[in-house]
């Protein structure tokens, strides 16, 4: 392999097809395409951005269809001095690349294809191709698929760097842990790009590259154009054995309750029945290992129920048995009336199941990666929040999806995804059409927030209670000193003790900082 340290320094043809020609060699590629402020289509790409209090106005947006391509829109772009900022699937909840000061955008939504690679022996993934594609394709392909979100129209782009976590989490990880390389394009200190083939059995500072893609976030060090995976753990050269393979049915069990029927005291019986079984269960090993799901809170004005919902491989022995005993658990002395549902779903349904849309709306989102369950002062700090009148409330919603399992057998520094110590990912969602309603409903969820964490400072300071944040869930308050009180800088949050060595690689391999938005890796110097 070309280069020092086992990366491939590229100048040249594309690793998988000849130059021109799209991976697989079924037609060539699309783009680039410039597209300006008078094209007609400005204004779909600009309004890719699922979080419509958000709209960018750079000088162009730049659609590729290749790594070559990437590479020649970036030199251009260093060439030009404009801002550049990469969009995939658009999920990004802050403005990271809706900023105003971003003067290019390089859209690689048509980069989406999935297959395998049989020089590198793992599959590839370019950074364009959506969750959903990639579980339909290593599955229909394969027999695999990768422990990612629920969200099927989330871009691998941005999901994978930031670590990706999801249904299958507790049983194989996060996405990350499956991370074998990056195919990325960097800038150099004089503004010439090109491209590095980085991975899992490289060294020096190319490993360095690898390591930070396995939790550092999008947007830090350069383009991914494809993304290599491999579990670590695989041997053989069969596909067929070198990534996960997803339970073929799910045992799910949901139990709902409507707003009517529930008081503030089996409100807060309910909640803590879910969080105290779930740390007991954490204390060894037990038969729920893989289980998934979580509670989901809606506002009472949403006209949505509170809902638990829970799911094992239905491989799992006397998994249906499981699942009952769990909901005698979690419904034991709550007086409100219930109901309960059991039964069984295709695995591939439920993960190309999109859900509802609510369109482009404006929306805030606050999060917290937790070792311990919610307090009861947190429980009725939560309740008082669901139960406020005021403004609009059909997007109000707080939950506790499940952390833990697989995800903490790795050592905290092994990737950069440092939380392998939570039990729950704590959600905090409002969302709302009007844009006069954007001040409130922000005050609203920085309120709630501030009062859930007010023990650490406003934000879930890593400790013995709370394990941080997610990168992928972006947070730019967590950076304001009005918002946060702790002491503990923003990166601390997301990142821990890794930040350090993720400076170190920012500053080797993104000196120009040319890579940048509100919450990137600083470099160390």
């Amino acid at each position: 392999m070309a280069g020092t340290g086992g990366a491939a320094l590229l100048g040249g043809p594309a690793l998988a097809a000849p130059a021109g020609v799209r991976a697989g060699g079924a037609s060539p590629p699309l783009g680039p395409v410039v597209i300006g402020k008078d094209d007609p289509r400005y204004g779909y790409l600009t309004t890719r951005g699922a979080n419509g209090r958000f709209t960018g106005r750079p000088d162009s947006v730049r659609l590729v269809g290749s790594p070559d391509q990437v590479v020649q829109v970036v030199g251009e772009a260093m060439r030009g001095g404009g801002r550049v900022a990469v969009r995939s699937g658009g999920h990004c909840f802050e403005n990271f690349v809706d900023d105003p000061a971003v003067r290019v955008v390089i859209d690689t939504s048509e980069m989406n294809a999935v297959y395998f690679d049989p020089r590198y022996q793992a599959f590839a993934v370019e950074t364009g191709a959506t969750l959903g594609e990639i579980y339909r394709t290593l599955y229909l392909g394969w027999g695999v698929t990768i422990p990612g979100g629920a969200c099927p129209s989330v871009g691998a782009g941005g999901h994978i760097a930031g670590g990706g976590y999801g249904a299958l989490s507790r049983s194989h990880g996060v996405v990350a842990d499956h991370l074998y390389g990056v195919d990325i394009v960097v800038v150099d200190r004089s503004g010439n790009p090109r491209r590095v083939v980085a991975t899992r059995d490289s060294t020096g500072p190319e490993r360095d590259l690898w390591w930070a893609h396995t939790g550092g976030g999008g947007g830090n060090f350069g383009i991914v154009t494809r993304y290599l995976l491999r579990s670590p753990q695989a041997r053989g050269r069969n596909p067929a054995d070198l990534l996960p393979k997803p339970p073929r049915t799910y045992r799910y069990c949901s139990i709902t309750w409507q707003w009517d029927d529930m008081n503030e005291a089996d409100f807060s019986r309910l909640v803590r029945n879910f969080g105290a079984w779930h740390e007991k269960d954490a204390a060894g090993p037990s038969p729920y290992d893989g289980l998934g799901g979580g509670i989901t809170l809606s506002h009472r004005e949403s006209g949505q129920p509170i809902m638990v919902w829970v799911h094992l491989d239905e491989a799992v022995p006397d998994a249906d048995r499981l699942l009952r005993r769990y909901a005698e658990a979690v419904t034991k002395d709550v007086g409100a009336a219930h109901q309960s549902g059991f039964g069984s779903q295709q695995w591939i349904d439920s993960a190309l199941y999109q859900g509802s849309s609510w369109g482009r709306v404006e929306f805030k989102t606050k999060a917290a990666l937790q070792r311990k369950a919610w307090t009861d002062a947190q429980i009725g700090a939560v309740h008082r929040f669901l139960t406020e009148g005021g403004g609009t409330r059909w997007g109000t919603l707080v939950s506790l999806s499940l952390f833990g399992g697989k995800i903490n057998t790795v050592p905290s520094a092994a990737t950069a995804m440092a939380h392998r110590d939570a039990l729950f990912m704590a959600l905090y969602d409002t969302a709302w059409v009007d844009a006069a309603e954007r001040d409130p409903q922000l005050a609203m969820m920085r309120r709630l927030y501030k009062e859930m964490y007010a023990g650490t400072g406003g934000v879930p300071a890593p400790g013995p209670v709370n394990s941080g944040a997610y990168i992928n869930y972006p947070d730019v308050d967590l950076a304001d000193p009005e918002w946060n009180t702790s002491g503990v800088p923003w990166h601390a949050l997301y990142y821990r003790d890794n930040y350090r060595r993720l400076q170190q690689v920012k500053a080797h391999w993104d000196p120009r900082d040319a890579f940048r938005h509100a919450l990137a890796i600083r470099p160390s110097n």
